[in-house]
């Protein structure tokens, strides 16, 4: 009998030693970036290391796709500022409890298989432009706060910096060459950190940032007006991170099934992280979704089950609840080094090696869609317009290859064998082909290597029956496949066309 609900794959091999040391890297570099973003919000710190918890812990046991790290993320946060300033934190919570909501619906009605729709420079836009702007973050953290303005490091404290994250870079790199048994971005952390403490450096930390200690995330239900006004109010909100949130998510769960060669259940991870996001909004964490800089730190690690994102959720709780003392003292400097490298472990660098053998129209997408998540950092925007613009080239370049083979046979009736789609932009020259006035009273289309596609293809076909019709002549159409049978028999109440008895051809489809 197959179990209903399978948490855990018991037949998968589990290196408990590298998911646990997986699981604490991440922890150590989700913590800076979901305070950074939650202050960043106007939101209290404490929101986004709740966010982190709640995100990682819940998507880690019940998410479609183990080595996917889920916490508080920029990418939707960064939706919610408008409404943190307009209308305060309350409203805040509501929308990302209304946000995951949103997301069970599209993970109970299977709509995450449509991002297989996403098609491959869309893929290497998207990663390209997250590994820019994951660079560029850290390019922040070179900057202090000072009476409330931001300020260029200078003097010492630069030269420290830039001293530490190089020496952070170095033994990521150099680290794998003398062994794998230890992560190399924990071990950077761990020594630079020993370093900072043991020389009494002064440099940024953690603390610098934000207090990380704390008590358990306290329930709390949003003070707002249940009214129609405040649906409209939040509505939108968690519709757009919804969407951002499903989209990074179901694209980073894309690409760790590409690195890990395997496949994981999308629909599941929709379910899994509005949960999640319910819980933040209850909960007082700020919502998140799937961090794509933090699972390929994780990936890099060696973890490839759901120990490391357990591991790293509760290491988060302990540390708010226990050991904020000892991490707001880990300088800024190791964990900047270590989204460097991330950033550059993300980058598509073979886009180079392909570019010239690609289409310049998906050249063209994938820049742009790279471009957008850069400057607007709307991931979900970025995705579909690429799509969009994918979808129309796909469409001209379809409608240019529909032809036909004119033939007559032994009784003088005229064939018109057709190729390829007719649909929308194909009827123009599907109509162009045919000549009327001077074809004999009896002509039939054949249909074997065509198919319609849609209301397009049958309106074009409707009137080409009524041009023959009025010239007295007869049209038949012959060799359709069952669904392009079934599309004429739901509009038969506006179209009458001949369609010869033949054979039954079947479009294969996903059953």
């Amino acid at each position: 009998m197959k179990p209903i609900l399978q948490l855990f794959d018991f037949s998968q091999k589990v290196n408990y030693r590298t998911e646990i040391l997986a699981g604490l890297t991440v922890a150590m570099t989700m913590m800076p970036e979901s305070l950074s973003f939650a202050i960043l919000a106007g939101l209290p710190p404490l929101s986004g290391l709740y966010a982190a918890f709640i995100m990682g812990l819940v998507t880690a046991i019940f998410g479609g796709r183990p080595g996917l790290i889920s916490g508080g993320a920029g990418a939707t946060v960064i939706v919610l500022i408008a409404l943190m300033k307009s209308n305060g934190l309350e409203y805040v919570f509501a929308a990302v409890a209304m946000a995951g909501l949103i997301q069970i619906v599209v993970g109970l009605f299977k709509l995450g298989k449509f991002i297989r729709l996403v098609p491959q420079p869309v893929m290497f836009g998207f990663v390209n432009g997250l590994a820019v702007i994951i660079f560029m973050a850290q390019i922040e953290q070179f900057k202090v706060n000072v009476n409330g303005q931001l300020m260029w490091l200078s003097g010492s404290a630069l030269y420290i910096m830039l001293g530490l994250v190089a020496l952070t870079v170095s033994i990521v790199m150099l680290w794998p060459r003398i062994t794998k048994a230890v992560p190399a971005s924990l071990v950077a952390i761990i020594v630079v950190f020993l370093i900072v403490l043991g020389f009494n450096i002064d440099t940024k930390t953690v603390k610098d940032i934000a207090s990380v200690g704390g008590g358990f995330p306290p329930f709390h239900i949003p003070e707002i007006p249940f009214t129609l006004e405040t649906l409209k109010i939040v509505f939108p909100y968690a519709l757009i991170m919804a969407a951002v949130g499903l989209t990074e998510g179901l694209l980073t769960l894309n690409l760790v099934d590409e690195i890990t060669e395997s496949r994981g259940n999308s629909n599941r991870e929709c379910i899994a992280q509005g949960s999640a996001n319910i819980l933040n909004g209850f909960f007082f964490g700020m919502g998140g979704c799937p961090m794509i800089a933090q699972t390929l730190v994780n990936l890099s690690a060696g973890a490839r089950a759901r120990l490391s994102g357990i591991v790293a959720s509760i290491t988060i709780l302990i540390i708010i609840l226990f050991g904020s003392s000892l991490i707001e003292k880990v300088p800024m400097a190791a964990l900047t080094g270590v989204m460097i490298m991330v950033a550059i472990g993300t980058f598509e660098w073979m886009s180079f090696k392909v570019i010239n053998k690609m289409p310049r129209q998906d050249i063209f997408v994938g820049i742009l869609v790279a471009l957008i998540t850069i400057w607007l950092h709307n991931l979900a925007l970025a995705v579909l317009i690429g799509v969009i613009i994918s979808a129309l080239v796909f469409a001209w370049e379809s409608a240019k290859r529909i032809r036909a083979k004119k033939y007559f046979d032994e009784n003088g009736v005229k064939h018109y064998k057709i190729y390829g789609p007719l649909f929308f932009g194909s009827i123009t020259a599907f109509t162009e082909k045919f000549d009327v006035s001077n074809d004999p009273q009896k002509v039939i289309i054949d249909f074997r290597d065509s198919r319609i596609a849609d209301m397009s293809g049958i309106d074009a076909l409707n009137k080409l029956t009524e041009r023959y019709r009025k010239a007295g002549k007869e049209l038949h159409l012959k060799y359709l496949s069952e669904d392009c049978r079934q599309l004429l028999r739901n509009a038969d109440a506006i179209i009458e066309v001949n369609i010869m008895e033949d054979p039954t051809y079947r479009v294969a489809d996903s059953r």
